[in-house]
């Protein structure tokens, strides 16, 4: 397994000094940011550590030599959109980008890509499922036609009020990864499986781990804190950032040995990302720098 992580929140450093601290982390793998270059239209997204829209051969040798230098590989290009948004434009900006993503992975070796498979928030699951069918077929189609994997995060993108009622990302659940993967037979389909969306669920983040094995393209550690005295007076129908929070690995309630655990089970050796969401490392750089480490030292603990 390849301890790596997330590069979003090293925004504002270019690609050579966010891998620089990965590495004095001790990391030796990144999933690198590839948003659009611009305003983020959200927390952690907007960050651009390799402008898809300029890579060339020469930038692409460059990074080659900066992860050379520093002993890492990137494990996924991220760009974590919503290919189903119900704005069109939105949706074919998202369309769009994200096949740059694709292109820029198949040109740099990486071979895959971390997304969202999207949703239309105001539309139910079976109209969101028909959605699906309709518009991911070519963009798998033109991944695999680039020898490049796909894996969707199970975050659900449901926070607050701009993304209610429905989320804007349906590949939440084992239910609905049954129904997608029926609906999309591709071998270079999969997911990135991050267990905290499903503490907060209220779901078992251990079994799906086995049933989906062969699925797993890509691995996030990151934890989620429950506020059962603030869940007690809001329920579970209320924005989810109103009972928990997002944590470093170790500061949650993942059990990270069992979950860890179970990835040895089935042999997984692929890359195991942190993703660092913790407000309260955030504020100064030397808070981040703190949160990548500390995040390091809980979870390689578990990792051979």
């Amino acid at each position: 397994m390849k301890l790596g992580l997330v590069s979003a929140i090293l925004d504002g450093w270019n690609f050579d000094e966010m891998a620089a601290a990965a590495a004095k982390a001790g990391y030796t793998c990144v999933e690198v940011a590839c948003w659009p270059v611009g305003k983020a239209e959200r927390r952690y997204a907007g960050v651009s550590h390799i402008n898809v829209d300029t890579l060339d051969d020469a930038q692409a040798a460059h990074i080659h030599e900066v992860c050379a230098k520093y002993n890492l590989e990137i494990s996924a290009l991220a760009y974590y959109s919503n290919c189903l948004d119900s704005n069109p434009d939105k949706r074919e900006t998202s369309i769009k980008h994200l096949l740059k993503v694709i292109d820029a992975s198949a040109a740099l070796g990486v071979n895959l890509v971390t997304t969202f498979i999207g949703r239309d928030q105001y539309k139910n699951v079976e109209e969101n499922l028909q959605l699906v069918s309709e518009i991911w077929p070519p963009i798998l189609e033109h991944a695999k036609q680039k020898g490049v994997r796909v894996a969707i995060e199970n975050c659900p993108m449901l926070f607050g009020p701009d993304q209610w009622p429905g989320g804007q990302n349906i590949m939440t659940t084992p239910d609905l990864w049954r129904k997608i993967f029926a609906l999309l037979p591709y071998d270079n389909f999969g997911l990135n499986f991050d267990p905290s969306h499903f503490v907060w669920q209220m779901m078992d983040y251990i079994k799906p781990i086995y049933e989906f094995k062969d699925k797993l393209f890509h691995i996030h550690f990151k934890d989620i804190k429950l506020y059962p005295d603030r869940l007690n007076e809001v329920g579970i129908m209320a924005y989810p950032l109103s009972y928990m929070s997002p944590k470093l690995p170790g500061l949650g309630d993942v059990n990270w040995g069992k979950f860890v655990s179970a990835l040895t089970d089935i042999g997984y050796d692929g890359p195991a990302c942190v993703e660092v969401e913790d407000k309260s490392f955030e504020g100064t750089k030397e808070k981040i720098l703190d949160s990548l480490r500390l995040s390091y030292k809980c979870v390689s603990q578990y990792l051979p």
